[in-house]
């Protein structure tokens, strides 16, 4: 079962709006038309099994909205999964990460840089609790962000610092632990109680014909540097996400299986370990 652990989806009337926004801010190209209908044909394309929305609120008032929605993506019983979301300026976080919790959400997405917060902030640090308290999977964005050059907000640092406070929780730092804070996240996080995924972290970037990157700014992991974060974590604390739709599923797939892994590393990091993860039966 090949599971993809990090997609992002739009309702139908604001994906073309909203595809156009941030690719212009990231300078890169998308691989769908940002809808549910558009991962799916993704999907079986590159012959995923299932895929799980990680929603972001950029504002607190859009919490229960984007909550709600993604109990309805669910009760689809469709090949997309949605995860809930949380602001760490949202007043009633904690009888809302209840309420996810009550909706059969597995889990909610941070992204720091998008709501401006600190990972180690105690606005996080409550979240992060809470969570843990009611068995919810933490995902956060980590490392550098594409739209946003210059904009750390969790970094490997502020992880360690956010762990030591916020007890046990399970958490998911995305784009293999901290975009292109690679050499940090070797260094501090492999230690630490934490998964990775590898999201928007393989190959190169695709960008838009505007002459904005240089070439070697749009390499991100090379196999080597990918093989040895995975030796660090080991390949049980690795999941296959593709970010979809800012990397294509197909082609994630294709470069992760071009790797010197196992057969068993393989299947841990392209499903097993989600599906240990999320508690699914066979």
């Amino acid at each position: 079962m090949i599971i993809d652990m990090h997609t992002h989806t739009f309702p139908v009337k604001i994906a073309a709006s909203t595809l156009e926004k941030l690719s212009a801010a990231s300078h890169t190209r998308p691989f769908t038309d940002g809808t549910q209908a558009g991962l799916v044909r993704s999907m079986e394309e590159a012959g995923v099994d299932l895929s799980i929305v990680l929603p972001v609120a950029t504002a607190p008032r859009q919490v229960e909205h984007i909550n709600d929605s993604a109990a309805k993506i669910n009760q689809t019983g469709g090949p997309v999964f949605s995860f809930g979301c949380m602001h760490p300026d949202y007043e009633n976080w904690h009888e809302e990460l209840a309420r996810i919790q009550e909706l059969g959400l597995k889990g909610v997405k941070l992204h720091p840089v998008y709501q401006n917060v600190d990972f180690d902030d105690p606005r996080y640090l409550r979240i992060l609790r809470r969570a843990g308290e009611l068995g919810l999977t933490v995902v956060t964005h980590a490392g550098d962000d594409v739209g946003f050059p210059g904009a750390v907000r969790c970094s490997p640092e502020m992880v360690s610092r956010a762990l030591e406070q916020a007890g046990p929780v399970t958490l998911v730092l995305a784009h293999m632990g901290g975009w292109r804070n690679w050499d940090r996240v070797l260094r501090l996080l492999p230690g630490l109680p934490v998964y990775i995924d590898t999201a928007f972290s393989t190959g190169r970037m695709t960008p838009l014909e505007d002459g904005y990157y240089t070439p070697e700014e749009l390499e991100l992991l090379d196999p080597a540097g990918f093989m040895e974060l995975v030796r660090a974590f080991g390949a049980r604390r690795v999941l296959f996400g593709s970010d979809s739709p800012w990397s294509g599923q197909k082609e994630s797939l294709e470069w992760l299986r071009a790797l010197p892994l196992t057969e068993g590393e393989l299947a841990a990091i392209l499903g097993e370990n989600a599906k240990a993860l999320l508690g699914l039966e066979e």
